[in-house]
């Protein structure tokens, strides 16, 4: 949805409505809970989508309960911890103030996680890895990848330093995909060369990693925090983080997007737009912006975009970069879950350096009065 479709309020007029200073308006802006938008009169004033403002306030008056207040935090609320790993802000992605997009231009998996992670040292990818396990070969299905890397993420090991552990559970996440050792390959590498990539998927798999390294609080990290918070291990951490992915509507989206694409007749059609991103899922346009896709997706993406105004979000690349480089079906939640685990890996880390248990309370009501409703995707 674009300007042109929204009643806009100037800077003052949106500030007086929330009762707030410039500043907090600036806030709200930033957590993506207000969008803005460049005034075509003059390009250095920014203007505020009323709808937002007002559902702000509706928000706000329900907050002055403090049980409202915490009864929708946990549905894309305010925020509910603090965080020096990723941020959200006017439409854009950071790690550790770092443009995710920019970096995905060049940088691998390994190098988003010692930025995510920040305690690293430049050699902590060296040393070779050690798959405990016999591996049976690459798994392709979500079912088959998640229970794969479950099994060895279980495996008991000696006591490790940070950095052999972090590049361990980094590698043990691909040899769950790959059916191999990475080795000291760099993980991107590892994977083309299991799926018999050429040089330009191989490229874009990089890509792919790193744009999916984190998403600030998302549903699987907010399981690897709970998680951590408890003092359990990075690996059972991690465990909690893939299993919360592979629901439906989290990473297993990209099974109904391969779907939908196979027949969109008669799939239903998954959802376009993110609520994070007003203007778009900046991680989607990154990567598709240099994949051929196949033309049968590259019409629907068109007609699903005039149709709603949306564009695709992160787990629509991913499926439409698997299909057009013809790596195997599976590859884009692969790809999304070990891109992912280097956030989950420096949101634990950072959880466990808190020393604090998350422990939310529940509100009792009957059976009855609680909403039957599915959650959107």
């Amino acid at each position: 949805m674009d300007a042109a479709s929204l009643d806009l309020a100037s800077a003052d007029e949106a500030s007086s409505r929330l009762g707030v200073s410039r500043a907090s308006l600036y806030a709200y802006v930033s957590r993506g809970l207000i969008r803005s938008f460049s005034s075509p009169h003059d390009p250095r004033q920014r203007l505020y989508a009323v709808e937002d403002v007002e559902t702000l306030v509706e928000r706000k008056a329900r907050f002055r309960r403090p049980t409202a207040a915490a009864a929708t935090a946990l549905d894309w609320g305010l925020p509910v911890l603090e965080t020096s790993i990723t941020q959200i802000r006017d439409g854009r992605l950071f790690y550790r103030g770092q443009d995710a997009i920019a970096l995905a231009r060049t940088a691998t998996l390994e190098d988003a996680a010692r930025l995510l992670i920040g305690v690293l040292s430049d050699d902590a990818f060296l040393d070779p890895s050690r798959i405990p396990v016999a591996l049976p070969g690459p798994t392709f299905s979500l079912h088959d990848f998640v229970a794969q890397a479950v099994r060895l993420l279980s495996e008991p090991v000696p006591k490790e330093t940070r950095g052999a552990e972090v590049a361990a559970i980094l590698r043990l996440m691909t040899a769950a995909a790959s059916g191999g050792d990475p080795g000291t390959a760099p993980i991107h590498r590892h994977l083309a060369l299991a799926w018999k990539a050429s040089p330009q998927a191989t490229d874009a798999i990089r890509r792919a990693l790193v744009l999916c390294g984190d998403h600030e609080l998302s549903s699987s990290t907010f399981a690897v925090r709970v998680t951590a918070s408890t003092g359990a291990s990075l690996r059972h951490a991690v465990i909690a983080g893939v299993v919360a992915l592979s629901g439906p509507y989290h990473g297993g989206m990209t099974e109904r997007v391969r779907a939908f694409l196979d027949d969109p007749a008669r799939v239903p059609r998954p959802g376009f737009r993110h609520r994070l991103y007003p203007d778009g899922d900046p991680r989607a346009e990154a990567l598709l912006g240099n994949v051929p896709l196949l033309a049968s997706d590259a019409t629907t993406l068109k007609i699903l975009a005039e149709a709603s105004g949306g564009s695709p979000g992160i787990d629509v690349a991913l499926v439409m970069m698997e299909r057009a480089y013809g790596l195997p079906a599976g590859a884009a939640f692969t790809i999304f879950a070990i891109g992912r685990t280097a956030g989950w890996l420096a949101h634990a880390i950072e959880q466990r350096g808190q020393a604090a248990l998350i422990r939310p309370r529940a509100r009792y009501v009957a059976a009855d009065e609680l909403p039957s409703q599915k959650p959107s995707p």
